[in-house]
């Protein structure tokens, strides 16, 4: 590359990065041999003996390692360089980067405390900080939020949730009725929809920042909009609340159990369930109220609380058996129990592939507990794929073992008594059982066996080493993923009543606390439980709460899809271990899979979000989230446009594409509105219209003007239900700026081709050159091929003599609008 003439400057103070302190002469507080913490190393810097066009200059500078030509941009510009307790420094204005290299040597002249900032360095001294705290007297610290890694934060969180009532009390049961294979074939489809999930959550939680205590509902409705993701918010809200009392109905169950082993009831079996839930659900409130912190430790104990009842339940299987676990079903391993087991076995009316699918289903739903509490965490781009997909794995390893082992131990019918030992070979003895000894043939034919898989639910219990600790894990299974579920719906709620797209419901918004707790929705969320604990049947509530979770999996799999295909330019997740065609199968799945479950509940689930997602269509709320629906609307926009330079013209469309497109001269649009309303009289919504706008003056001083009321124009055409464009050009005179219009005005084949003008009424006073420009325009439109339409009024167009100067565009989209004859049928 050729040397550039350069003429000779002053040495270069290269450090580093080029910032503004480049450009200034040494301060004269700072010592010659002073370096900053990216000063460049010796041999590394300006060689200023050998002066050339990379190192004479003051905008020479080593960047990287490579020398440059171009300026290097201000990192301080481009970057959040505000250190702690440093005061966030504002971006530069357009002035001062156009300026930036004008010889104004005040311009640019900071403290230098500022400068030492800038550049990294410290403070002056100890004593400043201090100064400055006494100048502030009254400045109290403000206590940071509690923050939570991936593994107590997500992975314990999700798996507690994951881990709830169906692990202790319905898989054992589970196995028995569909079999070993076919409870891991469910057990492994559950996985698939949730594994499938659990990755386009991750991919769509690191796609951005995620706001605090918002959860799954920010997150598809920042991707998909406010009209699904609204809905689906409202839903997976109410699915949280319901599940708070699944699991506190599984806690209530087992506690009557134990009353009725010890013959002390409090009223009757359905009845206590529903007392002790009443007291159970109250107390987890208190606990969640008292805040974060102590939710978060008591989750830390039932986690501990289960592993250790995990381990006591496998130490259990091999341990012999004693003839009381024996009368009970338990024989520890055997190879014919498990190949007896292996094959299903359908009882009762809940005794098909499906209808346990939606029993089990709701076990494998707490894959979003981390996602839920997003605000709450340190880092959610890192601690939500990392902790969901590992408690994913773990939990799925957790159902298979258990299904396997307790599978291949207790048989499927036992009495419970001890006087039904035999000998073994005993004639009329029918089952399994009788080669171990026990005849349990009259209670499975007249099927009123108490114990074994099919029939007694704590079969977990009885076969563990140590009994009550696998009912001290089912309590902490049952609470944890109680008190997981309370803590998460509020939190969306909240986050959807701060939205304000649905009425009445912002009462529930108001947070209380440094951690701003939804103490309003917590009441609400208490209230839906208690509610559904009232059915206290377990197997009734479970399938209810498939088909909304199922149906939020199918929404978030849909917008990591929708997103993903689209092509939207802020789609851009640092998690890169995922498919769209992935999320949209488990989309699809998730739908087939509700209908297949409950088809009624699923057509309920699907009205509830059809209704909600035309509530937010018709009131049209306020929001820009950049969604991927504004970026299909955008493709499919340009798609279209792209596509109709293809068609070739036919005299059945000429009308609407060709004949009428109007580029209507009105100025503002509200200034001239009966010119509108007659251009839309003949455009009659179908053909394109356009209203331009020429904005004569200085480009510097116009500019602002055109970026301001761009968009108040717009919505002033909106509500005067005129489907028009607006645009506007700077230019120095009336007829430039015209010609500006005419060349450049619309896209491909949808462009204009009648030039709509008013009639120059002050002709007769009007300076030459006014008139002159005004009969240009008309030459002009004829030379680009236009047609030219004047219109002309007796009391005249402008009606800009009655109407007030806005500048503020959402004053001008709210004025009162003239009404013209046109209007009119």
């Amino acid at each position: 590359m050729a040397e550039l003439s350069i003429p000779d400057l002053p040495p270069a103070h290269c450090s580093g990065r080029f910032t503004i302190s480049t450009l200034l002469p040494p301060l004269p507080c700072m010592e010659e041999g002073d370096r900053g913490p990216y000063a460049p190393t010796e041999g590394s810097g300006c060689d200023s003996a050998q002066p050339t066009h990379l190192s004479s200059s003051t905008l020479c500078t080593r960047t990287f390692g490579y020398n440059t030509v171009d300026v290097v941009p201000a990192y301080e510009h481009y970057a959040n360089s505000k250190g702690v307790g440093d005061p966030r420094k504002g971006r530069p204005s357009l002035a001062d980067l156009h300026s930036i290299l004008k010889p104004d040597p005040g311009r640019f002249r900071t403290p230098v405390s500022d400068l030492q900032q800038s550049n990294g360095l410290p403070e002056a001294g100890p004593e400043a900080g201090l100064e400055e705290a006494e100048g502030e007297p009254g400045r109290a610290s403000v206590p940071e939020p509690v923050r939570f890694g991936w593994v107590k934060g997500v992975m314990i969180r999700c798996m507690l949730n994951i881990w709830g009532v169906i692990l202790y009390l319905r898989l054992p049961w589970i196995t028995a009725q569909a079999g070993i294979a076919l409870t891991w074939l469910i057990i492994l489809m559950s996985v698939t929809v949730t594994t499938i999930t659990g990755l386009s959550i991750s991919a769509i939680s690191t796609n951005g920042k995620v706001k605090s205590g918002s959860g799954t509902y920010f997150l598809i409705s920042r991707s998909l909009g406010p009209e699904l993701g609204g809905s689906i918010g409202l839903i997976f809200a109410f699915a949280n609340a319901v599940a708070v009392a699944m699991h506190t109905v599984g806690f209530a169950e087992t506690v009557r159990d134990l009353l009725q082993e010890h013959n002390s009831l409090i009223v009757d079996p359905t009845n206590d369930i529903r007392i002790i839930g009443v007291i159970t659900v109250t107390v987890l409130l208190g606990i969640s109220l008292a805040g974060m912190e102590w939710e978060a430790k008591a989750q830390i104990l039932f986690f501990l609380v289960i592993l250790v009842s995990f381990i006591n339940y496998l130490v259990g299987t091999v341990i012999p058996a004693t003839a009381e676990k024996q009368a009970k079903g338990f024989f520890s391993y055997r190879a014919d129990i498990f190949a007896q087991n292996f094959v299903p076995n359908w009882r009762g009316p809940e005794g098909s592939f499906f209808g346990l699918f939606s029993i089990f289903f709701p076990s494998a739903t707490g894959i979003l507990a981390g996602a839920n509490i997003s605000g709450d965490l340190k880092d959610p781009a890192v601690a939500i794929p990392k902790g969901t997909l590992m408690a994913i794995f773990w939990t799925t390893v957790s159902y298979l073992v258990l299904s396997a082992t307790i599978g291949a131990c207790v048989v499927r019918d036992a009495s419970g008594s001890l006087n039904d030992s035999v000998a073994v070979g005993s004639p009329g003895c029918e089952g399994l059982a009788c080669s171990y000894g026990w005849n349990f043939t009259a209670c499975a034919q007249r099927q009123s066996c108490r114990y074994g898989l099919s029939n007694y639910y704590q079969s977990m219990s009885m076969v563990s080493g140590f009994g009550p600790l696998i009912t001290a894990g089912i309590f902490g299974a049952t609470l944890s993923s109680a008190l997981a579920c309370l803590v998460s719906a509020p939190k969306v709620f909240q986050c959807l009543c701060k939205d304000q797209l649905y009425p009445l419901i912002g009462f529930f918004g108001k947070g209380y606390g440094r951690n701003s707790e939804p103490i309003r929705g917590y009441m609400l969320t208490y209230v839906i439980a208690i509610g559904f604990i009232l059915i206290a049947e377990l197997n009734a509530i479970a399938p209810i709460i498939s088909n909304f979770f199922l149906c939020s999996y199918a929404l978030i799999n849909f917008s990591c899809f929708h997103a993903s295909i689209t092509n939207s330019p802020g789609w851009r997740p640092s998690f890169r271990y995922y498919s769209k065609w992935a999320a949209l199968f488990g989309a699809a799945v998730s739908v087939v899979i509700m209908f297949l479950l409950t088809w009624w509940a699923a057509l309920i689930a699907f009205g509830i979000v059809v209704f909600l997602l035309g509530y937010v269509l018709y009131k049209k709320p306020d929001v820009n989230w950049g969604s991927s629906m504004q970026a299909s609307s955008y493709n499919m926009a340009l798609n279209y446009s792209v596509g109709l330079s293809e068609v070739d013209e036919h005299i059945k469309n000429y009308r609407q594409e060709q004949l009428i497109a109007c580029l209507v001269l009105t100025g503002p649009p509200n200034f001239r509105p009966a010119l509108v309303d007659f251009v839309g009289t003949f455009t009659k919504n179908l053909s394109l219209m356009l209203c331009g706008n020429v904005l004569i003056g200085p480009r510097k001083q116009k500019m602002p003007e055109s970026r301001l009321m761009a968009d108040g124009h717009t919505k002033w055409l909106m509500k005067r239900k005129i489907k028009a464009f607006y645009t506007d050009v700077v230019a120095e005179d009336l007829r430039s700026g015209v010609q500006m219009l005419i060349q450049a005005a619309g896209l491909g084949k949808m462009r204009p081709n009648i030039l709509v003008l008013g009639y120059k009424r002050n002709w007769r006073t009007a300076s030459p050159q006014s008139l002159e420009d005004y009969v240009g325009i008309l030459h002009d439109a004829f030379d680009f091929k236009y047609g030219v339409c004047l219109m002309r009024m007796k009391e005249g167009l402008n009606v800009s003599r009655v109407l007030q100067a806005h500048v503020d565009p959402t004053a001008l989209a709210s004025e009162q609008q003239a009404s013209t004859i046109f209007q009119s049928e």
